[in-house]
């Protein structure tokens, strides 16, 4: 009889610890989509570099406007396929600024949001910048601060969010396509919070 009985107690916890765990996911998606980006906040503050994170024509388009606006010295563009070049990339996006060539760096090394910031640290690092304006869907900007902020903690990164039209902010959960790439994009963001506890740190050095 305990036997009998302690099988659905041990469901029904599990049942509940599931429940509450679900519930706790939706009430943070919910504050994720509430607190993300519907505007620019900062327009005018000039920074070294405008970095752009590929994904849409119009993170690309908005990075090479603000390099044109003068709002960066260099733009790098992070996450570009292998093969891709410059002049296709320009084609994509509709606008070639031929002045600005000489200022446009492509990564080729990135293959995530983490690869983009270790990609990106790197470049900042050689050219001797302290400040960018990083570029990406708003959608995606909390967890490309986080990575971006992690991966260079002494850098000023000012947030430039764009906004796809694809992409329905206003009651998100009507559209299935929407709700999905949120939810998809909150669960990363999850696991980059949580990430740091799973990563040893190194051992420190001794003097």
């Amino acid at each position: 009889m305990r036997t009998r009985v302690g099988i659905p107690r041990a469901l029904l916890a599990a049942g509940t610890v599931a429940c509450m765990l679900v519930g706790a996911w939706a009430g943070g998606l919910i504050v994720f989509a509430a607190t993300m980006a519907a505007t620019v906040e900062d327009r005018d503050t000039a920074t070294d570099a405008v970095v752009v994170l590929t994904g849409g024509s119009e993170r690309l388009a908005g990075g090479l406007a603000l390099l044109e606006q003068g709002k960066g010295r260099k733009l790098l563009v992070s996450g570009v396929h292998k093969g891709v070049d410059l002049a296709e990339l320009l084609r994509r996006a509709g606008r070639p600024p031929a002045d600005t060539h000489c200022c446009i760096a492509l990564g080729h090394a990135a293959d995530d949001t983490v690869g983009n910031a270790a990609e990106t640290a790197a470049w900042m690092a050689e050219e001797h910048f302290a400040s960018l304006r990083l570029v990406t869907a708003s959608y995606h900007m909390q967890r490309a601060m986080l990575e971006f902020r992690r991966a260079m903690p002494g850098v000023l990164i000012v947030a430039h969010p764009v906004f796809p039209d694809a992409f329905k902010k206003d009651q998100w959960w009507r559209w299935p396509g929407t709700a999905h790439l949120l939810a998809t994009e909150y669960t990363k963001y999850l696991g980059a919070l949580a990430r740091p506890l799973f990563i040893p740190k190194p051992p420190e050095r001794k003097p």
